[in-house]
């Protein structure tokens, strides 16, 4: 345990950080395996899904969640594979 003020509250601070961003993380999951199943399935609301999962694809990118590289990675690969079946 720490004994320095600062460290204290830097501990604080990092885990309120870890909880959202495991929240942030798990949504995302949710809806990216909510839209690859609707790509899958190929029904009519695959691209609804895809656009919600890249929605919060960018909003987490934008809060630090994911970097930003890794969100466009993830956003690309969504679009090709809604693409492959349109």
């Amino acid at each position: 345990m720490a004994n320095i003020k600062s460290q204290i509250k830097r501990n604080r601070q990092t885990e309120k950080r870890n909880l959202r961003n495991r929240r942030v993380r798990s949504e995302l999951h949710t809806r990216t395996k909510t839209a690859l199943s609707a790509i899958d399935e190929g029904s009519d609301d695959a691209d609804e899904a895809v656009r919600a999962a890249i929605k919060r694809i960018d909003k987490a990118a934008q809060k630090g969640v994911l970097h930003k590289k890794t969100a466009a990675r993830r956003k690309s690969r969504l679009a090709r594979k809604l693409n492959a079946i349109g």
